[in-house]
């Protein structure tokens, strides 16, 4: 078991503190859940989980990773294959927080590995989780510094690691308040393994012990393309005509899609042919931007009934999870959204691993190194409103060569940029062996 971290009189007040409020809060959380299943029923799916409460027997040892939402579990699918491989008689348990998190890895994994939602952070139901999975090491991807997690498993000797960590300026000056707890809870972790030296250099300042950075790159990068999608894209491509012009839009928010539909609308005028395929980033958002775009004027489907698909479709409402990498594919051009509005936008990389030309708003803060380099490696075009979507679009629909030359760009990115993944998985197969 690895020596107990230091607390300090402070984190230990601030601590105190952060779990009193969190008891006090505690009576009311599942009414939060009620609330946000108006929106998505699937919240109110196994809520003794988020208690610490399960239905399975108890697992002997396995290997815990915790991947708070969509973008997380798609980030970590590459080392969760691996993992997969390496450990086949382990147990490998996924926890997320929110149900696409949740859909995501289920829908990628299946019986593969045991996804459940983690459970809330407070003493009891942590210990409980502890007891009742037996992680030889937990792997939290990203930034989710959960107090009495972290506490709980340096007590109880199991190695942490904070992987693909990332630390924004905004974050970072935030964190500055609590800097006794933070110093406490990141020594906590065996390692934090960041993105790059700059956000390092944040941890570092907020106390991480040198000793505990390692500097490895972005996991993000090291996505592939799952073996049968060439043959689901033919398929899919044929049955909506091989040489109509199609664009996707991906990730979308309230208020974005009314722009995408302008932009569509301006599309149309100069290619009459053309087909948009609209995915709102949330499930219980389907049907309303359907809705949307009938309003609009617009032909539309959703994807789930396809089989109503005819030339005359203009719109289709992209009502599933899990098809996202098949829409990328079969599309000419991609737009990622989260960023004619601002919400920080979503993954570029996803159209970038298929050779897609990719466009965006200018909202990019979740993003802001990766949209950089493909800024600067003419891999990435940013508009600022719907006309200069539709503008761009209609340019890259009618230039067969420009749309090459940008997506080959943002697939040389992801070339230049793999490798994250297999440098975490030497770290974890040390730590794992180790514990045996």
């Amino acid at each position: 078991m690895k020596p107990q971290s230091v607390k300090s009189l402070q984190a230990f007040l601030l601590k105190s503190i952060y779990d009193a409020l969190f008891y006090i809060i505690l009576p009311f959380l599942p009414l939060r859940l009620h609330l946000k299943a108006r929106k998505n029923k699937a919240y109110l799916q196994k809520i003794a989980e988020r208690f610490g409460r399960f239905n399975f027997s108890k697992i002997e040892h396995s290997i815990w990773i915790h991947a708070v939402s969509l973008g997380e579990s798609v980030g970590v699918a590459p080392l969760i294959k691996e993992l997969l491989d390496k450990y086949p008689k382990t147990k490998i348990v996924v926890t997320n927080m929110t149900p696409t998190g949740a859909a995501y890895i289920k829908n990628t994994f299946n019986n593969r590995v045991l996804q459940l939602y983690v459970p809330y952070d407070y003493p009891q139901a942590i210990k409980r989780f502890l007891a009742q999975i037996n992680p030889k090491i937990l792997i939290i991807m990203e930034t989710e510094l959960w107090p009495n997690i972290l506490e709980q498993c340096q007590k109880h000797g199991i190695s942490t690691l904070i992987v693909n960590a990332r630390l924004s300026q905004r974050s970072y000056s935030h964190y500055r308040y609590i800097k006794s707890l933070m110093k406490y809870l990141l020594n906590c972790t065996t390692f934090v393994i960041t993105q790059n030296k700059a956000y390092g250099l944040r941890f570092t300042k907020l106390g991480l012990n040198r000793s505990k950075l390692l500097v490895m790159g972005n996991m993000k990068f090291d996505l592939t393309v799952p073996e049968n999608l060439s043959e689901q894209a033919m398929t899919l491509r044929n049955q909506l005509g091989c040489n109509r012009p199609i664009w996707v839009a991906a990730s979308t928010h309230p208020q974005e899609e009314e722009k995408i539909l302008a932009a569509a609308a301006r599309i149309n005028e100069s290619i009459p042919n053309a087909l948009l395929i609209l995915i709102p980033r949330h499930l219980e958002r389907f049907g309303k931007v359907d809705k949307l775009a009938q309003n609009q004027g617009f032909k539309t489907i959703c994807y789930s009934k396809l089989s109503n698909y005819d030339q005359g479709t203009q719109v289709i409402i992209g009502d599933v999870m899990g098809k996202l990498l098949l829409f990328y594919a079969i599309a000419n051009v991609a737009f990622v959204g989260g960023s004619l509005v601002q919400n920080g936008g979503h993954n570029i990389l996803e159209p970038a691993l298929l050779e897609k030309p990719i466009i965006t708003g200018l909202y990019l803060d979740n993003f802001a190194e990766i949209a950089q380099m493909f800024l600067e490696n003419d891999a990435l075009i940013t508009v600022n409103d719907e006309m200069a979507l539709a503008q761009r679009v209609i340019e890259l629909l009618q230039d067969k060569q420009l749309r090459r030359h940008c997506g080959l760009a943002a697939r040389s990115i992801i070339d230049k940029n793999k490798g994250a993944t297999q440098k975490v998985l030497n770290i974890v197969q040390k730590l794992v062996k180790s514990e045996a």
